[in-house]
């Protein structure tokens, strides 16, 4: 399972005319799954998203997460961050999820991060989605499970 974060100070997405989900301050969640993932491995990414310390400090150190700094989260699904891009010119996709094994995480990803007590919002699973963001830094992280 992937989530390739990054700080923003704002963060949305529309579905056609519909915003299916918006933030202010914190964290846009870019959220691929992979064929083999589980719900401990989603339990675990969960656990790294909003327990990275890419947040400043009283310092300006990034010292802290997004629930200690009061950010919100926006969990876009996206299933690009599975391909192989090892070879040739067209990525190959053989390593993604089954789209009902992907969305079946995704949500239970989602249904995580609320339980934990952060705010967070969605895009919409397997829809041509618009995102639009301001990223803070920029800080862009991957992380891996």
């Amino acid at each position: 399972m992937i989530a390739l974060i990054q700080r923003v100070t704002r963060a949305s997405v529309k579905v056609g005319n519909d915003v299916t989900g918006e933030i202010g301050p914190g964290l846009l969640v870019f959220l691929g799954v992979e064929k083999e993932d589980t719900r401990q491995k989603a339990d675990r990414l969960c656990q790294r998203v909003l327990g990275y310390r890419i947040f400043g400090d009283e310092n300006g150190k990034m010292n802290l997460s997004v629930q200690q700094a009061g950010g919100s989260v926006l969990v876009v699904s996206q299933f690009t961050l599975a391909a192989d891009t090892e070879k040739g010119m067209r990525p190959g996709f053989s390593g993604g999820a089954a789209p009902e094994h992907a969305e079946a995480l995704y949500d239970y990803f989602v249904a995580k991060c609320q339980q934990q007590g952060t705010v967070t919002r969605t895009g919409r699973f397997a829809a041509d989605m618009e995102v639009s963001l301001v990223n803070d830094g920029p800080v862009t992280f991957w992380l891996q499970v």
